[in-house]
């Protein structure tokens, strides 16, 4: 049994705080097709409350983290003109090892965004 799992947090960093209510969904992707696996919003803290991809569901392979960083802007006054710069966010990355812990982070503002294997 594979003990890896997936996390995530969203960090507003032009207003240096922890971004709560982030709408996030996970897609498992297979060649053109994505299947929705799961879905959260961010806390206080700006983290989920449980891991996105825990053990039980954990299978390596390729998937995509979609935020929904467009509500979170215009809730939080940063949206600007119409259309918002960035509204989704989508990012595919790969896991390839069955016992590790992914984190993918994501730093937003409102004209601007990066991410990284966290710990």
């Amino acid at each position: 049994m594979a003990n890896g799992y997936l996390t995530t947090h969203v960090l507003d960093t032009a207003r240096g705080v922890p971004a709560a209510g982030v709408k996030i969904a996970l897609y498992r992707v297979s060649g053109n097709s994505h299947r929705k696996i799961a879905e959260t919003v961010t806390n206080d803290d700006g983290r989920t409350d449980a891991p996105i991809l825990p053990v039980e569901d954990f299978k390596t392979g390729t998937y995509e983290l979609i935020f929904f960083a467009g509500d979170y802007l215009r809730a939080t006054g940063q949206d600007g003109d119409d259309p918002l710069f960035l509204d989704q966010i989508p990012i595919r990355f790969g896991m390839s090892d069955a016992d590790a812990h992914y984190h993918v982070p994501l730093l937003l503002s409102a004209y601007g965004y990066s991410t990284y294997r966290g710990s």
